[in-house]
């Protein structure tokens, strides 16, 4: 929970004052009380988003912190990966989703739509007209006036249940229409029992054949009528099974009248949903709100922040309410109380953890290095379920939803595994598993899922690169990344005392060294005879590349910066070359595509040159400025980037927003350092948003950032002490802040060249 005497110590700090502040909007005053985190965080941060632009492709999510099921308006059609647009202006149903990105979509779905009229039952005749100016969207609660209907609609979770206030107006038509969706579902009320079961098949891939997401709807108003449907068709008698399973239960409803539905879902069977149920307890919805609420306060708390804007503090905390969302909880907890799940994986219920909905391409940078810094717990059983998803399909997913998906390239498990076991989260227990899982996908590829695995690792590991003329497309980024991953093997294989296994794979981690073009001091293609790719063109994107080009993917060398830097003929010549991406034009090939896909357009608007921060591959780069010397650099555009890309607005992201990643990015760049290098011991330092910021750790210490003369015009580190103590170089490291420290950054208007 949030601490009392600490968040006095943050406030003081919020009544201090830089001289010339230019804020977008004021700080907080002293003499008014101090919001909650929770409150804080806007759920509508990136909807206002497109097919042709992303300003963060989310959803407003309403769940738990990790939790298994979440709930969100639905604005779009059925089966539409854009379930809630902000530009929307009517909405069909309150949805139960799993969906991590529209580019994955959702699987395990169905809605609830409160009606007023016995014909407005298909997604057409039941949709409402709505306006943000009635919606409040949080975390932890969601409510809508839905206008055609006259009826409040409101939700509040748990972790695999959320219940549902209606308020309706006086009427013998009052009603809530569950659609179990398409593609296979079944549905059957029982009005004795004022309750509607049923399960869902609807899924975009990733599941065995047997797979299905039970739900049980109990109301508290007796059920007066019902009819049930397969899809248009309506059919006699309590149940259906179809393509297309509907059911509308209706009652007599006096104006002002609440009636209230508790729902829960399983994706191992019906009872389970019904156990699943028993999460809501005897709660009313005020006290499940109010749970929700404390619950998402105990983890937005971790991380306490003063002396910055309002606008800051709600950007800060909307990005660390994304981070804290996925990967989702998959598991269950049985009648005797132990953790069990559905295996996505081959389709049998197991004992321990699972989770799932995230792609390790986009997370490994930084959603994982923020979780086993500040939530290692919740990685630690995410660990477990990595490990079982090994033992369950013999490989470790790369991007799971909820089991293995084609999406994305590399082998970053590698990553998201070695750096839990090297900063002592993993389990004991799964240590041993999960190495050999990291050894096992090295020489593998998925046999029905490309990107599980290495694709090309036959190349790899006889000619140490993937050649750009065997016809596996994407190859340059899917060297380096091999070659990252296989030094994050080789740290874990020291740690083991495996010492030959680790100098292999030392060696093979040099692999990046071979895809290097001195002409242009570029990453570039290279065929399977050693000669380059021609043509070559750095703005080309794809091809050799994963959406973005040359000037992007050329810095992937996370493991070994100081390696890149003597390639580009050292410290000057690397940093004419990262100066480079922020001046030329923002100029693009999209040949490879044969239209312009919106990460390109994402790069383009944001006038920064080449620099694309809407995708992953470039995210890093600013930090490197640090390992050239330049660390002013470093700092001014981590401000530029903090200060133009985000906000707390439905438009708040520059990009798709990735599970977490791109607000991750935020969270650490906003405390002043960022891990260019999961599985090293160092964060390099940036510029810190904040007047002060708390880190409360797990084991009990806190890590204290001061800046008091922090504001916009001093964005440039002048001193950095740790404990009091000078630090000569950029860099803090992950054991240090593990001890508890006080960081102190004397901030200044010029830079200390």
């Amino acid at each position: 929970m949030i601490r009392p005497v600490s968040f006095l110590v943050l406030a003081a700090v919020l009544c201090g004052s830089c001289g010339n502040r230019t804020e977008r909007s004021a700080a907080i005053p002293c003499d008014e009380p101090l919001p909650r985190p929770s409150e804080y965080v806007s759920t509508l941060v990136g909807t206002q988003s497109e097919y042709l632009l992303s300003a963060g492709n989310t959803y407003p999510a309403v769940a738990l912190p990790w939790g298994m099921n979440f709930w969100t308006p639905q604005t779009g059609k059925m089966g539409d990966g854009w379930a809630y647009t902000y530009g929307a202006h009517t909405i069909c149903g309150l949805k139960q989703t799993h969906q991590p990105s529209p580019w994955i979509n959702d699987y395990g779905q169905f809605s609830l739509m409160p009606v007023r009229g016995k014909d407005k039952v298909d997604e057409e005749s039941r949709q409402s007209w709505f306006s943000h100016q009635s919606e409040e969207a949080r975390p932890y609660y969601y409510s809508v006036y839905l206008a055609d209907h006259d009826i409040k609609a409101e939700m509040a979770p748990t972790d695999r249940a959320a219940v549902m206030r209606f308020t309706f107006p006086e009427s013998d038509e009052s009603g809530v229409v569950i659609d179990a969706f398409d593609r296979g579902s079944y549905v059957k009320v029982m009005p004795d029992k004022r309750t509607v079961v049923g399960y869902t098949t609807r899924n975009s891939g990733g599941v065995p054949e047997n797979f299905r997401n039970y739900f049980v709807v109990r109301f508290d108003k007796p059920i007066e009528s019902f009819r049930v449907f397969d899809g248009a068709r309506e059919v006699k008698g309590e149940a259906v099974t179809g393509d297309h399973a509907v059911a509308a239960i209706y009652f007599t409803t006096r104006r002002g009248e609440q009636v209230t539905a508790r729902v829960a879902s399983s994706f191992i069977s019906e009872e389970q949903a019904v156990r699943n149920l028993k999460e809501l307890g005897k709660d009313d919805f005020g006290t499940v709100k109010a749970k929700a609420q404390e619950r998402w306060d105990e983890v937005l708390g971790k991380i306490e922040v003063a002396g910055g804007t309002t606008d800051q503090h709600r950007t800060f905390y909307s990005c660390l309410y994304r981070s804290t969302l996925f990967p989702r909880k998959f598991y269950e907890i049985d009648k005797k109380g132990n953790p069990v799940h559905y295996s996505p994986y081959n389709g049998k219920v197991l004992p321990g953890y699972m989770y799932t909905d995230t792609g390790f391409w986009d997370t490994f940078r930084s959603l994982f290095p923020l979780l086993n810094l500040v939530y290692p717990s919740v990685n630690a059983e995410i660990q477990a379920g990595l490990a079982n998803a090994y033992r369950e399909s013999g490989f470790l997913p790369e991007w799971a939803s909820p089991g293995h998906r084609g999406c994305m390239v590399g082998n970053n498990s590698a990553s998201v595994a070695a750096d839990a076991i090297l900063k002592g989260v993993t389990p004991e227990e799964d240590i041993a598993t999960l190495y050999e899982a990291m050894l096992a996908g090295r020489d593998r590829v998925h046999p029905t899922v490309s990107s599980t695995g290495r694709l090309g690792h036959e190349y790899y590991n006889t000619l140490g690169y993937v050649p750009y003329d065997v016809n596996i497309p994407e190859n340059v980024a899917r060297t380096l990344e091999y070659a990252y991953d296989d030094w994050c093997i080789a740290q874990v294989a020291k740690m083991l005392g495996k010492d030959e296994e680790a100098e292999r794979l030392e060696k093979a981690s040099q692999n990046y060294k071979n895809l290097f073009d001195p002409e242009t001091k570029l990453m570039r293609g290279r065929n399977a005879d050693g000669t380059f790719q021609s043509p070559f063109s750095p703005y080309k994107w794809g091809d050799a590349y994963t959406e973005g080009n040359a000037w992007h993917y050329t810095w992937s060398v996370f493991h070994d910066v100081e390696g890149l830097i003597d390639l580009m003929g050292g410290r000057e010549g690397f940093t004419q070359m990262l100066d480079s991406v922020f001046v030329v034009p923002p100029i693009y090939d999209d040949s490879y595509y044969g239209f312009r896909i919106h990460e390109i357009t994402e790069m383009q608007v944001a006038n920064m040159g080449n620099y694309a921060h809407g995708n992953q591959p470039a995210q890093h780069m600013i930090y490197l400025y640090d390992y050239c010397g330049q660390p002013h650099k470093a700092q001014w555009w981590t401000r530029e980037v903090m200060d133009r890309l985000y906000s707390a607005k439905p438009d708040g992201y520059c990009g798709d927003e990735d599970n977490g990643q791109t607000s991750a990015w935020y969270v650490f760049s906003a405390l002043g350092f960022y891990p260019v290098c999961p599985g090293a011991d160092e964060y390099a330092v940036g510029s810190p948003l904040f007047r002060k910021a708390v880190i409360h750790l797990e084991n009990g210490n806190d890590i204290v950032i001061e800046a008091p003369e922090n504001c916009p015009a001093n964005r440039y580190v002048g001193k950095m002490t740790l404990d009091g103590k000078n630090l000569e170089r950029p860099f803090i490291n992950y054991s240090e802040l593990q001890k508890g420290v006080k960081v102190r950054f004397e901030m200044q208007p010029e830079p200390d060249k």
